[in-house]
C-alpha cells in the first residue's frame, strides 16, 4: 500500500478507525448484509463503500428512502451492530497505517475520530490491542454532526490540544476526506487493502 504523506511536520495525527487503521469494512458489510436480510432488504456493496464514514443512523434513513423500506432505526442499528460484534475477533489491522500510528505515538498527540459508536470502536481497538496508542478516541456520541461535517476531526483536535491546521488526518472514504477538508486539515487517503 502506497501512502502519500504531505512533506511537512504536523503537531497531531488523527486516524479514522474503520477501513483506515482497522480492516473492518468487509466485516461491517457482512454485518449489514445479515441485518438487511432480516428486514427483507439488501445493501448493494458499491453503495455500502460509497456511504462509508456516515453514521449508522443516517445510513438506515438513507436505505429506507432509497429502497422504500420502513426499518426502525434503533432496531436496525442494534441488529447490525450485534452481528458486527460477533465478527470483531476476525478484525485485522491495516499495517502500513498502524505502523505510522505506532511510530508517532509518544512523539506527537494522536487520536481516533470515527463515525461509529464507542462500544464498537473501542471493542475494535481492543481486539487489535492498540487503544493505548491514542490520547483521544472520538466517536458519534462526542459530536453533533457526523462526517462529512468537520465535527469529528475538530473535536479530536480540541482534545489533543492541536490547531486543526497542524493536524494530519488518515481517511479511507470520500465522506471522511470531505470532513477533513471542511476542518481545514491536511489528509492522507488510505486505499482499500489489496485482496490477496
Amino acid at each position: 500500500m502506497e501512502l502519500e504523506i504531505p512533506d511537512r511536520r504536523f503537531g497531531g495525527y488523527i486516524f479514522d478507525c474503520d477501513g483506515t487503521i482497522a480492516d473492518t469494512m468487509p466485516l461491517h458489510y457482512r454485518a449489514w448484509s445479515r441485518a438487511m436480510a432480516d428486514f427483507g432488504g439488501t445493501f448493494p456493496e458499491d453503495l455500502f463503500y460509497e456511504w462509508g464514514g456516515k453514521p449508522t443512523s443516517v445510513i438506515v434513513a438513507q436505505l429506507n428512502e432509497k429502497f422504500g423500506l420502513s426499518m426502525d432505526v434503533d432496531e436496525t442499528i442494534h441488529r447490525k451492530e450485534g452481528y458486527f460484534k460477533e465478527l470483531i475477533p476476525e478484525v485485522r489491522p491495516i499495517e502500513p497505517v498502524l505502523e505510522i500510528a505506532r511510530r508517532m505515538s509518544g512523539v506527537v498527540p494522536i487520536a481516533i475520530a470515527s463515525g461509529g459508536n464507542h462500544d464498537i470502536v473501542d471493542a475494535t481497538l481492543d481486539a487489535l490491542g492498540i487503544r493505548s496508542l491514542f490520547q483521544a478516541v472520538v466517536c458519534m456520541e462526542d459530536y453533533v454532526h457526523g462526517k462529512p461535517a468537520p465535527d469529528p476531526f475538530l473535536e479530536a483536535a480540541r482534545r489533543l490540544g492541536v490547531d486543526p491546521y497542524d493536524c494530519l488526518v488518515f481517511e479511507d472514504s470520500p465522506t471522511g476526506i470531505a470532513a477533513a477538508e471542511a476542518a481545514g486539515m491536511a489528509y492522507v487517503f488510505v486505499p482499500p487493502p489489496a485482496i490477496p
